[in-house]
C-alpha cells in the first residue's frame, strides 16, 4: 500500500493590514516625508532657537538699531534694536502654537456635532445643521475684530477660542453625511440593539470610522489657522504687544521691506514654508487614507 503524499499548495500570502499599508503609502509619497521634515525643522526652530541666542525677543540693542543680518544678530535688528532672529522664533512659536490649538479645539467640535447630528437625526438633526448654517452666514472675520478688542485682558488662549468658533462648520457638514450612511451599518445596529448607549456607540463606532477625515482635515487646518492668526494679527486683531507673532512683525515690517527687507521677509518665508509643508502633509495623507487611492508603496 503507497502512502498518498499531499500535493503542494502555493503559500498564500498574508494579507496587508491597514496600518502597514497606511504606512507604507505614506513612506511612499516623497511629499509627505519633505512636509514633515521641514514641519519637523520648523517646530525645532520655534521651540529651541530662543536658547541658541544670548539675545530676548524684547530687549533692546541700542547700539545696533536697523543692522543688516551679522555674526551678533543673525537676522539683523529691527528700528528698536530688537534682535530680529530671537522675534522671528518667539513668532513662530506663538502662530504654531494658535495654529495647533485651533485646528485640535475645531475638528473636536466638528466632530462631535456632526457626529451627533447625522446619528440622533430628527429634531437633533434639525437644530444642529440649522446652528451650523447660521454660523457659516456670519462674516466670521468681521465678527472676530469685533470682539477681540474687548478681550484685551483674557490673552491669546481667547483668540485661539474664537477662531476656533467660526473652523469648524464645513467639516461637521461633511461628518454629518458621512455619519447618516454609517448608523445603518451591521456594527452600528448590533449595538444599538445591545442597548449600548448613544455617546457610547458615536464614540467607540462613528467617530473612529471617520477618523481618516479628521486627521486630514484637522492636518490642513492647521495651515488655515496659522493663516488667519497671521491676517488678524497683520492688522491688529490677534497677538498685541509685547508679543509678537509671525502676523505682528509681517505687519511691523511691511512698510520697511524695500529698505530693510529682513525685517519682513524672514518672517513671511517661514510663513509660507510651513503652511505649504502642512499642505504637502495633507495631500499625503488623504491619498493614503483614502481606502479607494489608487497609490500604491
Amino acid at each position: 500500500m503507497t502512502a498518498v503524499l499531499p500535493l503542494p499548495t502555493a503559500e498564500l500570502p498574508a494579507p496587508t493590514g491597514r496600518l502597514r499599508l497606511v504606512t507604507g503609502r505614506l513612506l511612499a509619497a516623497k511629499g509627505v516625508l519633505i512636509g514633515a521634515v521641514t514641519v519637523l525643522l520648523l517646530f525645532l526652530l520655534a521651540f529651541v532657537g530662543p536658547f541658541l541666542t544670548p539675545w530676548d525677543y524684547a530687549t533692546p540693542d541700542y547700539l545696533a538699531l536697523r543692522q543688516p543680518p551679522s555674526g551678533t544678530h543673525w537676522f539683523g535688528t529691527n528700528g528698536l534694536g530688537q534682535d530680529v532672529f530671537a522675534q522671528t522664533v518667539r513668532g513662530l512659536q506663538k502662530s504654531l502654537v494658535i495654529g495647533l490649538l485651533v485646528a485640535l479645539f475645531s475638528t473636536v467640535l466638528a466632530g462631535l456635532v456632526g457626529a451627533c447630528a447625522g446619528y440622533f437625526g430628527g429634531w437633533a438633526d434639525r437644530g444642529l445643521t440649522f446652528l451650523v448654517d447660521l454660523m457659516l452666514v456670519f462674516p466670521s472675520f468681521l465678527i472676530i475684530t469685533i470682539i477681540s478688542p474687548r478681550l484685551k485682558g483674557s490673552g491669546w488662549i481667547a483668540f485661539v477660542v474664537l477662531l476656533a468658533a467660526f473652523n469648524w462648520m464645513i467639516t461637521a457638514r461633511v461628518v454629518r453625511s458621512m455619519t447618516r450612511s454609517l448608523r445603518e451599518r451591521e456594527f452600528v445596529r448590533a449595538a444599538r440593539f445591545m442597548g449600548v448607549h448613544p455617546l457610547r456607540i458615536i464614540l467607540r463606532h462613528i467617530l473612529p470610522n471617520v477618523a481618516s477625515f479628521l486627521i486630514t482635515d484637522a492636518t490642513v487646518a492647521v495651515g488655515g489657522a496659522v493663516m488667519s492668526e497671521a491676517a488678524l494679527s497683520y492688522f491688529g486683531f490677534g497677538v498685541r504687544a509685547p508679543d509678537v507673532s509671525l502676523g505682528t512683525l509681517l505687519a511691523a515690517g511691511t512698510d520697511q521691506a524695500p529698505v530693510f527687507p529682513w525685517l519682513f521677509y524672514f518672517a513671511a518665508g517661514l510663513l509660507v514654508l510651513f503652511v505649504l509643508a502642512v499642505n504637502l502633509i495633507g495631500d499625503g495623507l488623504r491619498d493614503a487614507l483614502d481606502p479607494t487611492s489608487g497609490s500604491r508603496p
